[in-house]
């Protein structure tokens, strides 16, 4: 893992994120998404990160082969929301479990941790614990599980929403013990 480097991404990068983000809406439940996406399709996506700024995009490269992906993008488009942002992260199938998520992790949060966000919002599909150990590790704490909330491959999904104080501070304890609306 030493060949890996984490770095902005750029739009050379954005063909290998959506090839990425593909496998999963063909072949699991974590994304929704029910259609492959075009490398077009994900331009608006893409243009909503900057360099600087709360929505910021990494990718983790090893030999210019990208290997993952994780960033802050638009939690809600409505203004009340706009210091919440919602973390998301992608490691190519053969790329998981290598660390790299924490990788690109660590240099995502570092990136935004001086600008004007309150919260990050993260939700993963249940059952996924490589994805709530990440979270956790992170210091995302559970908000609720909203049951049967994802509906793909002829059945429901439970989602799990976490969310990481930034510039607040803690979280107000009543997130501290969320339960499942099991």
């Amino acid at each position: 893992m030493s060949g890996i480097s984490i770095r902005p991404a750029v739009h050379g990068d954005l063909a290998r994120m959506t090839e990425i983000y593909n496998y999963y809406v063909l072949n699991t439940s974590i994304t929704f998404d029910v259609e492959a996406k075009t490398v077009e399709s994900r331009i608006p996506w893409f243009e909503q990160f900057g360099l600087s700024g709360r929505r910021r995009l990494f990718v983790a490269e090893e030999s210019g082969l990208v290997l993952g992906y994780a960033g802050t993008a638009r939690f809600w488009p409505k203004p009340q929301y706009h210091k919440t942002v919602e973390a998301m992260i992608y490691c190519s199938p053969g790329s998981t479990g290598q660390g790299i998520g924490s990788r690109l992790y660590t240099t995502l949060f570092e990136a935004v941790a001086g600008e004007d966000i309150d919260r990050i919002i993260a939700g993963y599909t249940l059952p996924n614990p490589a994805s709530a150990a990440l979270h956790e590790r992170f210091g995302f704490k559970l908000i609720n599980i909203f049951k049967d909330f994802g509906y793909k491959f002829n059945r429901y999904w439970n989602v799990a929403w976490t969310a990481k104080p930034m510039r607040l501070g803690t979280l107000p304890e009543e997130f501290n013990t969320a339960k499942s609306s099991r």
